[in-house]
């Protein structure tokens, strides 16, 4: 038969014992960590010599922090050790497509069926991205090799073969799991002996000059480590795919459970299955088992390393460089000219001169005046609060190594739950934000703040899935979910958020350093680039900047189905990201103050959270350059997430840099002496 993906057309090279190289390590710790074998001199163990428990866990602790996640990571997944002949469980997940978005059950298929189809157990992340993970009738034992076993022979019907050809058309790919470890297809770079990649899942099928070819015989090849020094057995610490199509030679045999004996032959005679040539489709599988030098610990290695990290490396760079250029910019405002402003005004100035006075302490009688809208902004910036405290929190745990790949679906259960959790601090934000402009209907302000911008992503949320529904697709929640998902914002978020407004409340607010004069004072005409709508604009290209290389990787792990595990660059980069939004809008609240312009509350948000308008446009850029995407449903689905995801992104920014902007506002002018 002919392999029909990339690495059939180029074959690989002779593959190595395992993955590539890891890290040498053997023997099995606490919580699923491995240790360094113990050295051997003159062919004789070395004893282990015991070390300090705290020690032990503070070295693990920066080694799960380090951004290359790279062989130690806490999992949280005992290693199973399977004996010999032992029975290993092979699993089906959904299929998925990059071309519509839109995953489907792996048995929505004519493929072969066990006689009893059991789900996993999935948790809430799971079932919001689709996950259906269900049995297979392969078998498979350990340490025991196959050729050419027969699976199952389907009779395929028009509708069937319709099937197959708009899978394959539409470019979708088989997952499958053995001991949790997501089946990988290996493809050869041209003109590289080697050089070679991976990918997660193998294509359903190739289409040819108009025929349709469907990958009937896939080649299971398993990866093996055992180390009888600390464990009993072996673990499983690779699975490699190779798919292919061919027509098989059957006779019968009543001792095969399927009732047939096949015989797969290789090579470029032999024809591929076409499904427009046949009434029928025979399925056949081959396992080998290899043994391997990588750890169990460092099996994801392969997968996590499908995005290098020099060019997160420049991200950084370039993200420190902007940060630099504007933290330059802040601290000349704030020691020479902010310095040299305070002096002069605090000088003793005659009556002429203080009738004269220009610039920022000019509006000292109207810059703490209550702004339009004041309510939204206080829930606004609560909701940012929200944003930040769950993104701080997912970080750190991440970092730790406890929402790795291994835990499919915990990555968006934990934010889901976090964020339900913050309510507490956006309640509190928001009333002390709210308290600053003497505001007092403290209950509408706390249900806008709990139900106005939940209520729009629901919203999007509700009408994206009734479309997906609508294409019975596996990304489609239940209802049952969708009343969960109820119930954590109603009975968990809705009373944090008011638990956090009545404390906030309940204390006193904060003090300003000036009165607000009960007559407002007319701001003189501005040029055209000190208008807000301009430096907002202008404003949020530099945040943007700060992320946006990064924000390619996080686009291409939730619209290509890419891992992504660089938390540690993630981390770094969401701290450059709160100070450069901090930055940008204290030096633009300044150049407007100075210009007598005191309206600054909304352009302080707007100033870095137009960030978010740069998210959305870049993410047009993505859609037409790097997807393939040409379904309306599956159009409506890309640009429904970016919306949310992009509001998310505004708010997280504008809240950072409306506080930062305040507490500069309320730092100098409690710095002048004001009659």
């Amino acid at each position: 038969g002919t392999a029909l993906p990339p690495a059939s057309l180029h074959p690989a090279p002779p593959r190595p014992a395992g993955f590539p190289a890891p890290s040498a390590c053997c023997g099995s710790m606490a919580g699923g960590l491995e240790a360094p074998a113990p050295l051997a001199l003159g062919g004789r163990r070395m004893r282990r010599t015991p070390r300090s428990p705290p020690l032990v866990l503070l070295l693990l602790l920066v080694l799960a922090a380090l951004p290359s996640g790279r062989a130690f990571y806490l999992p949280g997944v005992a290693p199973i050790e399977y004996q010999e002949g032992s029975k290993v469980d092979l699993k089906v997940n959904k299929l998925t497509s990059v071309k519509t978005q839109l995953p489907y059950g792996y048995y929505v298929l004519p493929y072969c069926r066990p006689p009893v189809i059991q789900d996993s157990v999935e948790n809430l992340g799971e079932i919001l991205v689709g996950d259906i993970i269900e049995n297979s009738p392969y078998e498979i034992n350990m340490l025991q090799n196959l050729t050419c076993q027969v699976l199952c022979k389907r009779e395929l019907s028009p509708s069937d073969k319709d099937k197959f050809r708009s899978m394959v058309e539409d470019e979708y790919l088989v997952n499958w799991l053995v001991d949790n470890l997501p089946g990988a297809t290996r493809y050869a770079r041209l003109g590289s002996e080697q050089s070679f990649w991976y990918t997660n899942g193998f294509p359903v099928g190739v289409e040819r000059n108009g025929n349709t070819y469907i990958h009937n015989h896939v080649k299971l090849i398993l990866k093996y480590h055992s180390s009888p020094y600390d464990y009993e057995g072996y673990r499983i610490v690779g699975f490699e795919i190779e798919p292919h199509s061919m027509v098989q030679a059957l006779r019968s045999d009543p001792a095969e459970p399927s009732g047939y004996a096949g015989m797969c032959h290789e090579g470029a005679a032999t024809p591929l299955h076409d499904i427009d040539a046949h009434p029928d489709v025979t399925f056949t599988y081959d396992v080998q088992w290899e043994e391997s030098s990588t750890c169990w610990a460092s099996r994801w290695d392969s997968y996590l390393k499908m995005t290098g990290g020099q060019i997160h490396w420049f991200s950084i760079l370039n993200s420190l460089m902007i940060m630099l250029f504007l933290s330059g910019m802040v601290a000349m405002i704030l020691l020479r000219t902010v310095y040299r402003d305070i002096t002069k005004y605090n000088e003793l100035a005659t009556a002429e001169e203080a009738a004269e006075e220009t610039g920022w302490k000019l509006v000292h009688g109207d810059v703490f005046r209550k702004p339009e809208h004041a309510k939204l902004l206080a829930v606004s910036v609560g909701s940012g609060m929200q944003i930040l405290g769950m993104s701080v929190v997912t970080l750190v745990f991440a970092l730790l190594g406890f929402l790795s790949p291994a835990h499919r679906g915990a990555l968006l259960q934990s934010m889901m739950l976090l964020f339900t959790f913050m309510g507490i601090l956006a309640g509190y934000t928001t009333s002390r934000f709210y308290k600053v402009f003497n505001g007092d209907d403290w209950k509408s302000t706390t249900l806008l703040l709990a139900f106005f911008y939940p209520g729009i992503m629901f919203i999007v949320f509700f009408i994206l899935n009734l479309f997906i529904w609508g294409q019975k697709s596996s990304g489609a929640v239940p209802f049952a979910t969708m009343f969960a998902l109820l119930v954590l914002w109603f009975g968990i978020s809705v009373p944090l958020v008011f638990l956090g407004s009545y404390f906030g409340f309940r204390r006193d607010p904060i003090t300003l350093p000036v009165r607000t004069n009960q007559i407002p004072r007319q701001i003189p005409a501005q040029a055209w680039f000190m208008r807000p709508m301009f430096t907002c604009m202008v404003g949020g290209i530099l945040p943007f900047g700060a992320v946006f290389t990064e924000l390619f990787f996080i686009m291409s792990s939730l619209w290509q189905h890419q891992f992504y595990y660089l938390f540690g660059f993630l981390a770094l980069v969401l701290v450059i990201l709160l100070v450069t939004c901090a930055e940008i809008s204290i030096a633009l609240t300044y150049f407007q103050l100075t210009a007598e312009d005191y309206t600054w509350w909304w352009t302080s948000f707007f100033a870095s959270g137009s960030s978010a308008v740069y998210v959305f446009l870049y993410s047009i850029l993505y859609f037409s350059s790097r997807l393939q995407i040409d379904k309306i449903v599956s159009t409506l689905l890309y640009f429904g997430y970016m919306f949310i995801i992009s509001t998310l992104f505004m708010l997280l920014t504008g809240s950072i840099g409306t506080l930062a902007a305040f507490f500069f506002v309320r730092a100098i002018y409690g710095s002048i002496k004001v009659d």
